[in-house]
């Protein structure tokens, strides 16, 4: 059976946490009775649209041009 302290004390912790912290145990608990994980809509990343200067999307995308889909034969 569950101990009543145990469970108030948890709750009385979480209450402390972030909402992004809250949802991390709750995933965790989730996880542990093997329940399906509750994805976040990504509705929480609509904050940072617009954040990334042009300057740095374009050094971004001459890395990526640069460095991705190149073959290094010797690497196998």
């Amino acid at each position: 059976m569950e101990n009543p302290t145990t469970i108030q004390e948890i709750v009385q912790r979480l209450d402390k946490l972030t909402p992004m912290q809250q949802k991390q145990i709750l995933n965790s608990v989730l996880s542990f009775l093997g329940e399906p994980i509750r994805l976040s809509s990504g509705k929480n990343l609509l904050q940072f649209a617009g954040t990334i200067s042009k300057e740095d999307i374009e050094i971004m995308k001459q890395a990526i041009e640069e460095g991705c889909e190149q073959v290094d034969e010797s690497e196998w």
